[in-house]
């Protein structure tokens, strides 16, 4: 039984020992699954609101007028997105998968400027 126990290769299974405490057992198990499972599906969401965020700045960049064409573009998502998937996809939370699209490519570019930078300086 042990070895079935050490077979999982996630956090869950390589975390549990087994105590002569069953109902502490199961406390560590359901607490290590729950914070596991948030943990997957926070990243899977940060994630998700990225590539929404950058599939909006690549369409605001096709269209003629881009603050009314980009403007336009947020509002039918938003009401196709709702009827479809349901609350979470408002005009102003699809600004922010925007913006946060574009602070996360910011914030890579100045990374790799000071990389570039402190490596031309000769810094470790």
């Amino acid at each position: 039984m042990d070895n079935i126990v050490n077979m999982g290769q996630n956090d869950v299974m390589s975390n549990f020992t087994k105590t002569d405490d069953i109902m502490n057992d199961m406390r560590k198990i359901i607490e290590g699954s729950q914070k596991t499972a948030h943990q997957a599906v926070n990243t899977i969401l940060v994630q998700r609101n990225w590539l929404i965020g950058y599939r909006i700045a690549s369409e605001e960049l096709n269209g003629e007028d881009r603050a009314d064409y980009g403007a336009e573009v947020i509002k039918k998502l938003s009401f196709e997105l709702t009827k479809e998937f349901g609350k979470g996809y408002t005009k102003s939370n699809l600004y922010s998968f925007y913006s946060f699209y574009k602070i996360c490519n910011l914030v890579v570019l100045v990374t790799l400027q000071r990389l570039i930078t402190s490596e031309r300086q000769g810094c470790p």
